[in-house]
């Protein structure tokens, strides 16, 4: 039988803090990844890469983006994102039912662990053009996301490859873990399969981070509701839940929302899993910038609520509420310029026309007849008195309508107009099981800790309920990968 000290199941974001911290405590770690090499990195992989981080001010994104040219820092206002604003957002999204110590736990050791992972070598760069509008000369950032890892979600899980590798951490793919093993107290090691070949593996302590169960449609159907298998899934097609499996099955404790998910706006012909050459590119985040109706030609969302980071992570599952479960989103020629880069891949579900009579005709299950309507009626109720300003939450709304918009309300009467169809696509389940915020270590029914188990990242249920501020996926992943990976290797070296 093999046998190391720690063994992590998974193979993204959170699974490699897991590696780098125990190995930083001199654990021989052997990571265990379902995929294949060539689809390696669980939704780490599709990411774009935004990473939330409190920070004070300049000098922090001087050390995390060395590479940053001096005269490009002299013509961005960064701002400052304090914990108390992170803590803030997570309340607020979240309807306040975010753990309170699993929430303290990510926010106070956000800083901390992006330099920590800057100085094993993940690089970061500042989020231009997603984040930021140049006006008059300088680029301003708005909603507390700053930060991407270089190369996007692809550029992370190659560098931590490199650097697990580097650290003679094993990676074995194509390698399903299928039961996690006991000696009836204390977790012993893992069952895996691997080419229809069973072995056993021993471990002094195993870090589950193989992901939430969005890429298993039996189970969206029973723990979101209804509907849900008819959901796109953004990333990997191998995180179906099998580590929270494994976990109950040895009596550990669940939490969080399991009704809930983290679901956006998603090219409405995208395929049933994410596309590693499109990556994030299906996703429609610049809804504020216009509207979006449904079947019925009409409005049913506010489009300008917030910031599309503290929004867009909820909007995927009020569209798949719509009639046959899709809309359209609607611009017109003011504010194409403003749409972000992933309206311009070539695989993109849109029409274009001079007129709104003959985009009316295009916008392929929509009532016509109601869809003209429904413009004349929200055109007329738009404030023009109030400046339009993308950068901040500018007030410029509706008057009288059912579905009012709060912000950034323009007409849409200047052609030509351009429409993107969206359907849900979901990114990762909210619900999963109950960890010790202290340790990491998964505790069981009895809220006693599991020895030799831990968890991390999207797995771990109680951080997010109902919603997500953007960003904080990858953090939390990081965050908790490193405090789980630091306390496996701690108990399998003590």
């Amino acid at each position: 039988m093999t046998k190391v000290d720690t063994i992590i199941i998974g193979a993204g974001n959170a699974a490699f803090c897991a590696a780098h911290a125990a190995r930083e405590k001199g654990a021989d770690v052997l990571m265990l990844e379902c995929a294949p090499e060539a689809e390696n990195g669980g939704n780490s992989r599709y990411t774009a890469g935004a990473i939330r981080f409190a920070f004070d001010g300049v000098n922090d994104i001087r050390a995390l983006c060395p590479d940053l040219p001096e005269e490009q820092i002299e013509i961005t206002d960064f701002g400052t994102y304090t914990e108390d604003q992170f803590f803030d957002d997570m309340f607020r999204v979240t309807r306040y039912r975010t753990d309170p110590a699993l929430c303290e736990r990510i926010v106070r050791s956000s800083r901390a662990t992006m330099h920590w992972m800057r100085e094993k070598g993940i690089r970061f760069m500042p989020i231009y053009g997603r984040q930021a509008f140049k006006v008059d000369g300088r680029f301003k950032f708005w909603g507390g996301l700053v930060l991407e890892s270089w190369g996007g979600g692809p550029g992370l899980v190659d560098a931590h490859t490199e650097i697990a590798r580097a650290s003679d951490v094993e990676i074995r793919y194509q390698t399903r873990a299928v039961e996690l093993l006991t000696d009836g107290h204390a977790v012993t090691g893992v069952r895996v399969r691997h080419k229809g070949q069973i072995e056993d593996l021993s471990a002094k302590s195993v870090v589950l981070a193989s992901g939430g169960f969005q890429a298993s449609p039996e189970m969206r159907t029973r723990y979101l509701g209804p509907g849900w298998e008819m959901a796109r899934v953004r990333g990997s097609r191998f995180n179906t839940g099998e580590g929270i499996k494994m976990a109950t099955q040895i009596g550990a404790s669940t939490y969080g929302n399991w009704s809930g998910c983290h679901a956006v706006g998603w090219d409405y012909n995208a395929p049933e899993f994410g596309d590693l050459d499109v990556g994030d590119g299906f996703q429609k985040h610049s809804y504020p910038w216009g509207i979006m109706v449904n079947a019925t030609g009409r409005r049913f969302v506010d489009e300008g609520a917030d910031f599309r980071n503290y929004t867009y992570a909820k909007y995927g599952r009020v569209i798949l509420n719509q009639p046959d479960q899709f809309a359209w989103q609607v611009f017109d020629a003011k504010v194409t310029h403003l749409l972000r880069d992933e309206y311009r891949i070539k695989r993109a579900t849109k029409v274009t026309a001079n007129t709104l009579e003959e985009l009316a005709q295009k916008l392929e299950g929509v009532d016509p007849a109601a869809f003209l309507d429904e413009i004349a009626r929200y055109n007329a109720a738009v404030d023009q008195a109030t400046p339009f300003d993308p950068n901040v939450k500018d007030g410029r709304g509706t008057k009288g309508l059912d579905v009012a918009k709060t912000n950034w309300a323009n007409t849409i009467d200047q052609g030509p107009f351009e429409a993107y169809q969206v359907g849900c696509g979901i990114t990762f389940t909210f619900g999963g099981l109950r960890i010790d915020p202290d340790s990491g270590q998964v505790l069981d029914n009895d809220l006693l800790p599991i020895p030799g188990l831990f968890a991390a990242g999207e797995l771990v249920g109680g951080v997010f309920f109902f919603n997500y501020p953007g960003g904080t996926g990858l953090i939390s992943g990081s965050v908790l990968g490193r405090l789980a990976g630091d306390s496996a290797g701690a108990a399998a070296t003590s």
